[in-house]
């Protein structure tokens, strides 16, 4: 970051690896042969010295350099099954993994960003400063790889080649976290040094689960130190603690876009995919949506996958935005994953060949795993993250057991879904024509609406809500997830929105390549549109229908009602996507239901969002100008038409 002291790197100070000789000494006296000879390879001091100093503070019994082959690829795999942080299942490639009973998602609580004085960081973090950091990091971490191996692996988050590629290190003694790692993530190897060089910076990443027990876990922490670009994790086994490289390295990449590229990069937690129309043109999009809110099932949706968790976005030398995936893999979410709603992923999911490590599902005693939503018949035994499993087991409070967690995860390779795009690798990224931001809104937003313009289309993203789920550690009830990125924004919160509104409003982009944004929201319920049930208003395969209508929309093929809150389709074209697309009719009763604004619920929105904002720091007087535009707009209609205004009343409206 810009402007900021020089400190002390918390693992050199404990490692005291200063110099290149001293890293290449130690090297000799822990390494073997065949080992010595692969880190050789690696030239840079920097990377050098970075991996002598974990060495020295965790102090591994050996150590294993991962490279790009398949013969360490194979090692990593046998090892996790050797150690038992996985076991095999009945189809080939298939393996299960379990966290402890209490990490069975982000410990939130627990996880901090190391600061000093000077340093801002975000309201919705924690923060612990650096001696404070250093004394934790040392008594943790010093000696904790005692009667282990070290795993270290060179990886690259993002094609070779592309200028907005993170060179990272995974350094761990979990097989689990490297196997992961592996599929997840580009080993590039052979590529580091000069990735490094281009790049001009790497992330590291040392994580050990130590004894991994469930008494050791109050003790566990994630540190991340943004200066030093390090994130240390200990006494914890769950990906999303563990496997830095995903979302810790994520928050650097997020602080390089504020505060190193503002205007010209993004780091966000989207999907991307491309939706071909039949005369093979394809529409690429991104979407944000917190874990648990539809990103997988929306990415699925497309005809070309390219990622569902994270994009890099620029604006090109063409005025276009393009984007890349940092990760080639999937860590998806599989509750209500089945053959009707997720075709394309069930289909790796139950059958041999494609590597995938499952974790937290049911396993029944063929070695074949079970979870919730899975729409399949479920056997009357088995095991699961909580040990034996049966339907007539009850938990404490006479409960039937779950036949897996909420927040359990399938790991695989892209490359493995039959819908997987070839431009996943290409380092000029996908020109994206499309952007949307989705919650879990059960009674306000319609299923889809667009932005009028660019501010305020960062707006919606600015206004995404969630109900909280099961991602987190110790987290409960509806809260507010600004572009579902929130809880990976380092800095403040304000510094963020400001680098939103210069990207999308960078007169770089050229007028007819500025993307659609958009709103989308499949949780809307009966209940609240009249009815008395809390089921959905809609199906899950209901998802390519809005996507179709903005590739219309995108490409200046459909019509739209303007509102206060933004732009909604109209019936007739929905109908017909409807039909065309997913062959199902489509009433006006439903388009009302779904598309009528109910005007006082989201005046309690914008003012939520309004009393929220204002608290903040350092947040662009713009959101507020936008929201109290949209009030005003909203009380003009409500004062016409009453509380419920539906489609033909606001088409009504716009003549």
């Amino acid at each position: 970051m810009t402007g900021v002291k020089k400190t002390i790197d918390i693992v050199q100070e404990i490692g005291g690896i200063r110099t290149i000789e001293a890293a290449r000494q130690l090297f000799k006296e822990k390494m073997d042969k065949e080992n010595l000879s692969k880190i050789k390879k690696i030239k840079t001091p920097e990377v050098l010295i970075k991996i002598a100093n974990a060495i020295a503070m965790c102090e591994p019994d050996t150590i294993f350099i991962i490279t790009d082959t398949k013969e360490d690829n194979r090692f990593v795999r046998e090892f996790s099954l050797k150690k038992g942080e996985e076991k095999k299942l009945a189809m080939e490639d298939h393996t299960i993994h379990y966290d402890l009973k209490k990490e069975q998602g982000r410990i939130v609580d627990r996880t901090y960003y190391i600061t000093d004085p000077e340093e801002s960081v975000s309201s919705l973090a924690n923060r612990i400063n650096r001696p404070d950091a250093f004394k934790y990091v040392q008594n943790n971490m010093k000696n904790i790889m005692h009667g282990h191996k070290m795993l270290i692996g060179f990886y690259l988050r993002g094609p070779v080649g592309s200028s907005v590629s993170n060179p990272a290190l995974e350094i761990t003694s979990s097989a689990y976290v490297a196997h992961s790692a592996e599929i997840l993530f580009r080993n590039e190897f052979f590529h580091f040094n000069n990735e490094v060089e281009r790049a001009g910076y790497f992330f590291t990443n040392i994580h050990s689960e130590g004894l991994n027990r469930p008494e050791d876990l109050p003790n566990a922490r994630v540190f991340m130190d943004r200066k030093k670009q390090t994130t240390y994790s200990f006494h914890c086994t769950y990906a999303g603690n563990t496997l830095l490289l995903k979302k810790g390295n994520h928050r650097f990449a997020v602080d390089r876009s504020v505060y190193e590229y503002r205007g010209t990069q993004l780091a966000e937690h989207m999907f991307i995919t491309g939706i071909e129309e039949p005369e093979g043109c394809i529409t690429w999009f991104t979407g944000a949506a917190p874990s648990g809110c539809g990103k997988t099932t929306t990415a699925m949706a497309g005809d070309h996958f390219i990622g569902d968790d994270l994009a890099q976005m620029w604006i090109a030398e063409d005025g276009s935005v393009r984007s890349i995936n940092p990760e080639k893999g999937i860590f998806g979410i599989v509750e209500d994953v089945n053959k009707e709603g997720d075709p394309v992923l069930i289909n790796c999911l139950r059958k041999s060949g494609t590597e995938v490590i499952w974790s937290n599902v049911m396993i029944d005693d063929a070695g074949v795993p079970y979870w919730t939503g899975c729409g399949e018949k479920i056997p009357d035994k088995g095991f699961t993250f909580q040990g034996p499993w049966g339907k007539e087991i009850l938990d404490k409070d006479g409960n039937p057991l779950p036949i897996s967690h909420p927040n359990a995860r399938c790991t695989l390779n892209a490359s493995a879904l039959s819908n997987s795009s070839d431009r996943i690798e290409d380092p000029d990224g996908v020109v994206i024509r499309v952007i949307t931001y989705s919650g879990r809104d059960s009674d306000t937003m319609p299923p889809v609406w667009v932005a009028k313009d660019s501010d305020h289309g960062v707006v919606i993203g600015a206004c995404l809500v969630s109900a909280a789920n099961a991602t987190e550690v110790g987290v409960t009830g509806l809260k507010r997830a600004p572009w579902a990125n929130a809880p990976f924004i380092p800095g403040v919160l304000g510094d963020y929105m400001d680098a939103q509104f210069k990207f999308f409003g960078n007169k770089l982009i050229v007028a007819d390549k500025q993307p659609v944004m958009a709103g989308l929201n499949y949780f809307l319920t009966e209940e609240a549109r009249g009815g008395s049930s809390k089921k959905l208003l809609g199906e899950k395969k209901d998802v390519k229908v809005w996507l179709g209508w903005l590739v219309r929309l995108a490409h200046h093929n459909a019509d739209v009602i303007k509102t206060p809150i933004g732009n909604i389709p109209k019936f007739e074209d929905l109908q017909e996507i409807f039909k065309t697309t997913i062959n199902k009719e489509y009433t006006i009763d439903l388009y009302n239901k779904q598309f009528a604004l109910y005007l006082n619920n989201i005046l309690k929105r914008i003012n939520f969002h309004v009393d929220a904002y204002r608290k903040g720091t350092n947040i662009p007087e713009r959101i507020f100008e936008i929201l109290d535009e949209q009030k005003k707009e909203i009380l003009k209609l409500k004062e016409k038409y009453g509380a419920v205004v539906i489609p033909a009343q606001l088409e009504g409206n716009n003549k």
